[in-house]
């Protein structure tokens, strides 16, 4: 008799860019070492999560379809606008607008994974469950299979969960990591939300171990701190971070060598034409990732430091993604067109703004660039240390003000734009942001400051590498789930 295929590997992802993003890269590592992985997710965010996926090279698509999807149907949500939110972070710019679409996931999507589950556990000697800690139905159903193993993906910088003890707080404070709990940058009605509803505090016990987007270079300290933890509880840590894959593009290079490191089964972003074009390490990339929406009168000073810095850049200026990107009054914003076509023509082609999705990946990874003025969230943080690209650090909500203290006092590798205790006052003037701007481009600090980062970058590529660090752990996870 015929024995039945030995592992079934499925990723649970929660349904917000950053989390279908590293769920997504970790699928695809995994199938690129011959692993069978499923990716379930609603209907509208797998589509999501494959729309916005690169760096792969030419082999996105082609590794794309190693990957099969499954629709996890969940009930009718509203998908409002997100609401503009001042310079400043806080609660008040937390993505509230998508609490709609994360009941109803945490509503409707365990019964369709249980029965994905079941058919796959009748069919394999094992099934393994990846999920983001923020699925505890995800946990929960690995663990009813007689042949199951579930195991929590942490999204975050791993320091950020080191604030829910005193020994982890009292370590951060030694790292010069200041007091940022995550708690107070998250509105309570999603704290609520993820005791009682979501039981995020349920996953990690739930758990047969767990896997961490980071590395020793960039975390090393929490690391060692949250093995002690997991080991005293029996699982077993894999660090396999960047999950995202390390691209290696040079300004110097020609535009068709950098085409076939980039997407060659894509069309090549404007954006990296133009840089193509700029000298080495002179432009700096700007983004607020996918969960913010500035108001006008910030837009407007942040324009000004801009122009006023006489700096390259490129911008990428868009408003934060609704719950679903698809729906039909969902096109990209054009709320500052007028004050982009009068800055546009100030700025006389020293710089790029964008206004839909850009392939940050690449950006970061080409020579051209020199440093990122980011709002912090982790899959940026390590993207932009995994190429070398100091941080302007700029956070507004949930993890990113920890993760800004953790670039830049700790690794010393970035500036705050704005003191963190400062960050939930309303719009950052125009003088403190280009100031930011200037120590990190042109400064004698700031090219210490660029030194740093590119070390780190050396170190954080070479743990991802050959015999490295997080490299032996993805190899020690496929050993283990394989076994």
């Amino acid at each position: 008799m015929e024995s039945p295929p030995p592992v079934a590997v499925v990723a649970v992802p929660f349904p917000a860019q950053g989390h279908l993003n590293a769920l997504l890269h970790l699928s695809l590592q995994l199938a690129s070492r011959g692993l069978p992985v499923h990716y379930a997710a609603p209907p509208e965010h797998a589509r999501q999560a494959r729309a916005r996926v690169h760096g792969w090279g030419g082999g996105d698509d082609a590794l794309l379809r190693t990957v099969r999807f499954h629709e996890l149907p969940i009930p009718a949500y509203a998908s409002p606008p997100p609401a503009a939110t001042p310079g400043g972070g806080g609660p008040a710019a937390f993505p509230s607008h998508l609490m709609p679409l994360w009941e109803a996931f945490t509503a409707g999507a365990p019964a369709p994974l249980a029965s994905l589950l079941a058919a796959l556990s009748a069919t394999h000697r094992r099934v393994v469950v990846l999920y983001d800690l923020a699925n505890a139905f995800a946990a929960e159903e690995a663990a009813r299979l007689p042949n199951g193993e579930g195991y929590g993906l942490i999204c975050t910088s791993l320091s950020t969960l080191l604030w829910w003890t005193d020994a982890g707080t009292s370590l951060l404070r030694e790292l010069s990591v200041g007091c940022v709990p995550i708690h107070t940058y998250i509105p309570e009605e999603f704290m609520e939300y993820s005791r009682k509803r979501a039981r995020s505090d349920q996953t990690i016990p739930s758990s047969a171990g767990v896997l961490t987007n980071t590395c020793v270079t960039l975390e090393g300290e929490s690391i060692d701190f949250f093995a002690e933890q997991l080991a005293g509880a029996g699982k077993k840590l894999f660090n396999v971070g960047p999950l995202n894959p390390i691209l290696l593009l040079d300004a110097s290079s020609s535009s068709e060598e950098q085409k076939g490191s980039s997407n060659s089964d894509k069309e090549r972003h404007e954006c990296l034409r133009w840089l193509d074009e700029q000298p080495p390490a002179s432009v700096l990339y700007v983004s607020f990732g996918s969960t913010t929406s500035l108001r006008g009168e910030q837009v407007t000073e942040l324009a000004a430091a801009l122009r006023d810095s006489e700096q390259r850049f490129i911008w990428v200026l868009r408003d934060a993604d609704r719950g679903n990107i698809f729906t039909d009054d969902c096109g990209e914003d054009h709320r500052h067109a007028k004050l982009m076509s009068e800055f546009t023509e100030e700025t006389g082609g020293r710089g790029m703004v964008v206004t839909g999705w850009a392939p940050q990946l690449e950006i970061l990874a080409h020579g051209a660039t020199a440093a990122f003025l980011s709002h912090c969230g982790w899959n940026s943080t390590i993207e932009s240390m995994a190429h070398g690209k100091p941080i302007l650090g700029w956070p507004m909500h949930s993890d990113q003000p920890l993760n800004a203290e953790l670039v830049c006092k700790h690794l010393e590798a970035g500036v705050l734009v704005r003191a963190v205790e400062k960050q939930r006052e309303e719009v950052i003037p125009r003088a403190t942001i280009q100031e930011a701007i200037e120590k990190v481009m042109v400064s004698d600090e700031g090219r210490k400051i660029q030194q740093r980062a590119m070390a780190i970058g050396e170190a954080v590529r070479s743990s991802a590498a050959a015999g490295g660090a997080s490299r032996k752990d993805l190899e020690d996870f496929v050993a283990h789930i394989t076994r």
